[in-house]
């Protein structure tokens, strides 16, 4: 992991922080769509074999929670989550460092046939929120997003004009207001954050802290 110091966020080069606006939760205020850059969050890609009852003790007792053994579960606890990506593969993300905790699963997992990559350096994260977020997402991904389809806190893997990503959907708000965040490789980052952009004008736009 590069020094502090020497670390940009993808999307660095277009100064989100000099437009964003914080609007206090006024509804009256609120656009139908919000964006924010969630940088540097830790992602560690985990593979084990989940018929194994010591791989999944270990992961237990190390994250906190059962890993989800069920197709885009997410599953999180002290701000880890765990999502499903496939039968033997899940990524756990953390806002702390990548590297405390994956040295915590590698010792637990020690002697067992298991792969622990650190790929958080390679992708960002764009959260979008907002009570016109999912239409702004129905225009570039062929996923189905209503909630039936795709409930609170569900995940997949799936592309957003023609970038491909993982959505992950956390939920809606009090007020009703859906909130996504989309895991983006940083080449992608600059593309997709402008489509997204674009494609929420007509609903009202912001940039939120």
């Amino acid at each position: 992991m590069p020094d502090s110091f020497l670390r940009q966020s993808a999307l660095a080069h277009l100064a989100l922080d000099g437009r964003a606006v914080d609007t206090g939760g006024s509804q009256g205020m609120a656009p139908g769509v919000a964006m924010k850059e969630l940088p540097f969050k830790s992602i560690i890609n985990l593979r084990g074999n989940p018929k194994d009852t010591a791989f999944l003790a270990a992961t237990s007792k190390t994250l906190g929670f059962d890993l989800p053994l069920q197709p885009n579960q997410s599953a999180s606890k002290n701000q880890i989550t765990a999502l499903w990506l496939a039968p033997d593969e899940w990524w756990i993300i953390t806002d702390s460092q990548t590297g405390k905790l994956a040295s915590k699963l590698e010792a637990a997992l020690s002697g067992q046939h298991i792969s622990l990559v650190d790929v958080g350096e390679s992708r960002t994260t764009i959260r979008v929120t907002g009570r016109h977020a999912r239409d702004q997402l129905a225009k570039g991904t062929p996923l189905d997003l209503h909630p039936t389809q795709l409930p609170a806190g569900r995940c997949a893997g799936t592309h957003i004009a023609k970038a491909i990503v993982v959505l992950h959907y956390l939920g809606d708000s009090k007020s009703g207001e859906p909130t996504y965040d989309i895991f983006v490789l940083r080449s992608f980052a600059d593309y997709l954050w402008r489509w997204l952009e674009d494609a929420a004008q007509e609903y009202g736009f912001q940039v939120r802290p």
